[in-house]
């Protein structure tokens, strides 16, 4: 013991530097573990989809309007937080939020499973993802609720 206060008092800036780098690594993981939060990949996204998922846009009706997931509904921020009341019919359904990257719709899940939606999950990468993998988009204002 007596060593090792001796080894930390000789390099304490090699002591401080360790401690330094496993604070970030530690910082690191937990942020990637909430951002991938009940997500899901474009794929999984089109089977969840094909089994009648719900898919919920996050983002402004300009984008919305230019292009998104199809049979989407436009939903923001304070629809979210009303979903529990507005949609209850699909709680036992599953869920897919996404916006343009990603970032709002771990959020938007985390709101909607706390409101007893079961099986809300995040696009991965949001509609940039969908957009790399070549996949197809809808046009049009019809938003829904």
């Amino acid at each position: 013991m007596d060593r090792l206060i001796e080894y930390i008092q000789v390099n304490h800036w090699l002591v401080a530097a360790t401690l330094a780098v496993l604070v970030v690594a530690i910082v690191v993981e937990i942020r990637a573990r909430a951002e991938t939060f009940a997500a899901v990949s474009p794929q999984d996204a089109i089977r969840l989809m094909n089994r009648g998922a719900v898919v919920i846009d996050l983002r402004p009706a300009e984008q919305y309007a230019a292009g998104h997931l199809s049979g989407a509904r436009r939903m923001d921020d304070e629809q979210i937080l009303k979903a529990g009341d507005t949609m209850k019919k699909y709680r036992q359904k599953p869920l897919i939020v996404y916006d343009e990257s990603g970032s709002l719709g771990t959020s938007a899940a985390r709101k909607l499973k706390a409101q007893g939606f079961e099986q809300a999950f995040n696009l991965r990468g949001g509609l940039t993802a969908w957009r790399a993998d070549n996949l197809p988009l809808e046009k049009g204002a019809k938003a829904g609720g």
